[in-house]
């Protein structure tokens, strides 16, 4: 039978085969138990050896699929019906040895197609219906019949044999039911949390369109401000302060085209083997003293969290330093204070903290925070905050926001950390 799962259904089918295997086990043990008891227990002679050769059979059967279910590999519909259709079949048999439909066990054929509607196709659940009414059927007109001498006695024994049944079925239907109910909740979620990262990454890359294209435009008055610049410096007349205040003009141009030849070259998301592996704490050092280059008048201090006489080594790229840039920006626009950089690290991940000396996040920056652009604000937090967690999240990390006890912003980056190389010293943190 062909296999028209998708990968997520065959997935959800694998799980489904191992609640079956689950399913089997049970009803197997309850089988050797009614079998065994029956003559003792309840008076009733069975064909013991048949019944026991049917069992065994099951018994290996279901060992293998158990064993073949170990892997991570989707199944397909095909697989599960099969195998639900072998129940029945051997519940069938264990059935026309034991009285046929007068068993009050009969109803354990309901088992499987419960199993069926809830985990195969509609055409595949239909044809598991479709056989366990026929095996039914079968089984009112051929099977080997019990003898119970005392009517009053087989009346009382078929009762208890039919609580005994209601008992079985509902609390393995319960089960299963309760199971799938879980895994599709979780699928759901799975699904949800996938759109969403889906239209965050779709806003992410309409800016970066949008980037790239204000990157191109800005080439040219770019270039006008340094020729101005560079006319003015030539003047004789201006008096040093202002020939500092156009050097300084003239750097931060430099800065700008810097950024824009940076993002030209690095246009696109760059492969996994393309990122650079440093360590952790010369990297931070170099981000921070760019920034400064950029944001003269703003302060900050780096101080490490832990031991600094090693520090573990990052996979880094261009998303990653802007991701930063844009959060220590975030901070210098909250207050004029010195921003508070804190640097450390556990066996997995680095944490990289920065706490700002502001007002603290708005409610509603927490909110929505990496899922959708907030306005600008005094504070910082706009399209630089859905840039950082996008950048930090397609790297492995996470961006977390909240207001430090003791007063301003804090954003905290959790990074995995490169595992097999060996540590280096830390720079001297200032």
């Amino acid at each position: 039978m062909p296999n028209f799962t998708t990968p997520e259904d065959g997935s959800n089918l694998r799980l489904d085969l191992r609640r079956t295997v689950i399913l089997r086990w049970w009803l197997l043990a309850a089988v050797v138990v009614a079998v065994s008891s029956a003559p003792t227990l309840l008076g009733i002679a069975l064909p013991q050896l048949p019944m026991f050769a049917v069992v065994g059979l099951m018994a290996g059967f279901n060992a293998y699929v158990q064993w073949s279910t170990r892997a991570d590999e989707p199944v397909g519909g095909g697989e599960l019906f099969g195998q639900l259709c072998v129940d029945l079949a051997a519940l069938a048999i264990l059935l026309y040895l034991s009285g046929g439909a007068a068993n009050p066990l009969i109803s354990l054929l309901l088992v499987p197609v419960a199993v069926a509607a809830l985990s195969l196709p509609g055409r595949h659940a239909a044809a598991v219906a479709v056989l366990a009414v026929g095996l039914y059927s079968l089984l009112m007109w051929a099977f080997l019949p019990l003898f119970v001498g005392d009517a009053e006695r087989a009346a009382r024994l078929h009762l208890a044999g039919m609580w005994l049944t209601f008992v079985v079925s509902a609390t393995m239907i319960a089960w299963f039911v309760a199971r799938m109910t879980a895994s599709i909740r979780d699928r759901d979620r799975r699904l949800a949390a996938a759109h969403e990262q889906a239209l965050r990454d779709e806003r992410v890359v309409a800016l970066g369109a949008l980037a790239a294209g204000a990157a191109h435009e800005l080439g040219t008055p770019l270039a006008t401000i340094a020729v101005v610049v560079g006319e003015l410096e030539r003047e004789t007349f201006q008096n040093a302060e202002v020939h500092a205040d156009l050097a300084l003009v003239k750097e931060q141009v430099d800065i700008c085209k810097g950024i824009i030849s940076s993002m030209a070259a690095r246009a696109g998301a760059q492969r996994p083997e393309q990122l650079e592996l440093q360590d952790a704490g010369a990297w931070l050092q170099g981000v921070r003293a760019r920034w400064h280059a950029m944001r003269p008048r703003a302060g900050s201090r780096l101080r490490y969290q832990e031991d600094a006489a090693s520090i573990p080594w990052i996979a880094t790229d261009a998303r990653l330093e802007q991701a930063v840039v844009n959060l220590l920006n975030n901070a210098a626009d909250a207050c004029d204070a010195e921003i508070d950089i804190g640097l450390g690290w556990d066996a997995a991940m680095l944490r990289i903290v920065i706490t700002d000396g502001g007002p603290g996040f708005a409610d509603e920056v927490l909110r929505q925070a990496g899922r959708a652009p907030l306005p600008a604000r005094g504070g910082g937090a706009g399209i630089g905050l859905l840039l950082a967690f996008s950048a930090i999240e397609r790297l492995g990390g996470r961006i977390m926001l909240d207001n430090a006890p003791g007063g301003g912003g804090r954003a905290s980056i959790e990074l995995p950390i490169a595992q097999n190389r060996d540590l280096r010293k830390a720079p001297e943190a200032t």
